[in-house]
């Protein structure tokens, strides 16, 4: 695969010349970007995913919901239904997506919505939200957000990557010039100053951009619609895990160094599970998954044991309330 992949450069090179020309056209005002009269925060990144997006989301909704009319838009990636559609709990991964279906399940009180189109998609919202927090538009430039926050895991940075299809960047690095915030996920528990500072170094931020470091929180407890238990419940107990996430290689070490005893089933990102599959899976005795990948599987419930671990954004080195004002401050100018 990785040869097949260097084989493709010539490839890589006319993508990247596209997407270049794109931006181009945009930042030169050949194209335009509309703005709104309410903040829009966008959250993204310059690689094909695995960066911690919805972490992300979840945390700027968790500090907005109480002061603000939250919402949240998404396109719905790989659901059935086309146009705008606003996510309610009954909905189904089928017409809203795995990911907007999380979110509403997890904060019922604010609105979430799918819209491929995402002026469209504000314009509807605008009329009821204070907020509205894009998920994965980075490359959505007909947009212009109110504040660009750029993921980007630590082991992964976007600066040692190349374009599609040799790499996983889906414009050119120099697109990071865009946010407004650079977040560096999936870090190190602990991340001495040098490491960070080396690290600062290869993004090499401009003045008016500042960089954060966060990792990856993982929850003591297991859950699912109807039970919560803790995640020592999983000890001399063996399972499945089942992943169907960009990266699930984190996940994994977190629960090795946990002590637990567990198979894998991995999928793509987003998987739409088959009825073949989810018939095999039923034969398991306890499952543990991602939240993300519940909501495709949670039907399953009633025949096998099937938990989910949650997960947060953790901001390190105590820069979480120098994050949270930066967060207030973009949305009150």
């Amino acid at each position: 695969m990785n040869l097949l992949r260097k084989l493709l450069f010539p490839f890589s090179l006319l993508y990247g010349a596209i997407t270049a020309l794109r931006n181009w056209l945009y930042d030169s005002g050949w194209l335009k970007s509309k703005a709104y009269n309410l903040p829009v925060i966008c959250v993204g990144n310059l690689t094909t995913g695995g960066t911690g997006k919805s972490p992300m989301i979840e945390l700027l909704v968790s500090y907005l919901k109480k002061e603000k009319n939250v919402a949240v838009l998404s396109r719905g990636y790989k659901r059935n239904t086309s146009g705008y559609f606003e996510v309610q709990l009954n909905s189904t991964v089928e017409e809203v997506g795995d990911e907007p279906l999380q979110f509403k399940k997890k904060f019922p009180e604010i609105t979430v919505a799918v819209c491929e189109d995402r002026q469209t998609g504000i314009e509807k919202l605008q009329k009821t939200a204070s907020v509205i927090l894009l998920d994965d538009a980075f490359q959505h430039r007909k947009v212009a957000a109110s504040l660009n926050i750029l993921l980007t895991p630590f082991h992964n940075l976007y600066v040692n990557d190349c374009m599609l299809p040799t790499g996983n960047l889906r414009e050119p690095k120099f697109g990071a010039k865009r946010a407004d915030i650079i977040v560096v996920t999936k870090c190190p528990d602990y991340m001495s100053d040098d490491t960070i500072a080396t690290t600062k170094r290869k993004l090499n931020p401009k003045p008016n951009q500042a960089v954060y470091f966060s990792k990856i929180g993982y929850a003591s407890i297991i859950k699912n619609t109807t039970q919560q238990k803790p995640l020592t419940y999983l000890k001399n107990r063996p399972f499945l895990l089942v992943t169907g996430i960009a990266n699930p290689k984190p996940l994994v070490a977190f629960l090795k160094e946990e002590g637990l005893v567990f198979k894998e089933s991995r999928f793509a990102d987003h998987h739409n599970f088959t009825e073949a599959e989810i018939n095999n899976l039923k034969n398991e005795a306890i499952i543990l998954t991602t939240e993300k990948d519940f909501m495709r599987l949670g039907s399953i419930a009633n025949s096998t044991e099937i938990y989910y671990l949650p997960i947060t954004t953790v901001l390190l080195n105590n820069s979480e309330a120098h994050f949270k004002s930066s967060i207030y401050a973009a949305i009150e100018e």
